[in-house]
């Protein structure tokens, strides 16, 4: 693959970039050199040819086998977690790297928030009753719980390797199943180190939770043993599962979709406002890496919701789900992704992947104006948990 394919640009540099087709504004690296793009997914030592700058997702497998022999200086990565990234190579072989930490943490929150709201309609459930285990104190969980928390709810916080290096209000993951009745996963995927999440819920830990509870899974899909829930849930019927993600994606258990009541395609942080801080990210460390000029702005498009106006009477129960589902609702997602289960493997992995591409474009609830026809502290307090411009 010759240099034919990298033409200078017009300020006599030639930086050569192969990137993730859905990475969004990638034509602010373009001032600096020529972007090819390209699907993630298929992205091979082939189709790298002579890059020397690697854009991608969490599709794309990042290690010796695409980097041996290549010409890549800098890899970024426009998502939160890393599993995908063999760091310790690019440190070995002088490859610069990058991720976008907490770029789509809102975008998760919010979808969690979506499927609480639907898990409770479906139970006929009062949100504010239940007890919530958040276990992972990320970017994602240190952000759910301030919402929570916000709201007044009661939360439960599991986080060893925190705990270990900090202390503070922790509790065990046993705590958590047994005090809990909603859980959410927000852990990186490790299988090594003192505190592993690989099958961090298998079928031990499934058969401690409690009745009636809820499992809502965003993280990493091999978090939980998806052929041990798939058991599970043929036993326990009282329990709803809400799952983004998904073990050897795009290949999904069909099967283990049907039982959940909530399933979706890797989606949970795939709002558009997530989407571009991690490409600002990355290009902001792409500059700094080749000591480049960082003047390209990437700018936010305006709402298409400009406002909510809330009367002051409006129940708090009532004036969440309103504000929250003007914004984003995962049910649709979840239809969406159903139908993609069908046909062969192939097809259904296919599937997978076109329901990523052809995302439609999705906000954040902070970024919606709400008015309020006159005070109401117990609106305001609602308000101000979800971070909405009052």
């Amino acid at each position: 693959m010759g240099c034919g394919l990298w033409p200078i640009d017009k300020k006599g540099m030639q930086v050569r970039i192969l990137a993730d087709e859905n990475i969004p504004m990638l034509e602010v690296f373009e001032r600096h050199g020529q972007v090819r793009r390209v699907a993630g997914r298929s992205l091979d030592r082939a189709v790298l040819g002579d890059a020397e700058v690697l854009l991608v997702r969490s599709v794309t497998q990042v290690d010796q086998a695409l980097l041996a022999g290549s010409q890549v200086k800098f890899v970024g990565t426009c998502t939160i977690g890393t599993d995908h990234l063999d760091m310790q190579y690019c440190a070995e072989h002088g490859i610069g790297w990058a991720s976008a930490p907490g770029c789509n943490a809102r975008g998760v929150v919010d979808y969690v928030l979506g499927a609480l709201l639907t898990l409770a309609e479906r139970d006929g459930a009062d949100l504010s009753q239940r007890c919530y285990g958040v276990v992972g104190a990320g970017h994602v969980g240190q952000r759910l719980v301030q919402v929570l928390r916000g709201l007044g709810w009661q939360v439960l916080v599991c986080d060893p390797p925190r705990q270990q290096a900090e202390g503070g209000d922790y509790v065990d993951l046993a705590t958590v199943l047994e005090r809990c009745d909603v859980i959410s996963l927000h852990t990186p995927l490790t299988q090594l180190g003192e505190h592993p999440t690989h099958h961090l819920l298998g079928a031990e830990q499934l058969h401690r939770l409690q009745q009636g509870s809820w499992l809502i899974n965003a993280s990493r899909g091999a978090v939980v043993d998806n052929a041990a829930l798939k058991q599970f849930l043929t036993q326990r019927q009282d329990v709803r599962v809400a799952l983004d993600v998904w073990e050897a994606e795009p290949q999904v258990d069909a099967e283990l979709a049907q039982r959940c009541d909530m399933a979706t395609a890797h989606i949970a942080g795939y709002s558009l406002d997530g989407k571009i801080r991690g490409t600002a990210h990355i290009y902001q460390a792409f500059c700094q890496h080749f000591a480049l000029a960082d003047s390209a702005a990437i700018e936010f498009p305006a709402q298409t919701l400009l406002a909510l106006q809330l009367a002051a009477h409006t129940p708090v129960e009532q004036a969440l789900r309103l504000i929250c589902r003007a914004v984003y609702d995962p049910r649709s997602d979840d239809a969406a992704f159903r139908l993609s289960l069908q046909g062969d493997a192939q097809a259904r992995r296919a599937a997978f992947d076109q329901v990523r591409k052809n995302y439609p474009v999705r906000r954040e609830i902070p970024d919606l104006q709400v008015q309020l026809s006159q005070p109401s502290a117990a609106l305001e307090q609602m308000l101000m948990a979800l971070g909405v411009q009052l």
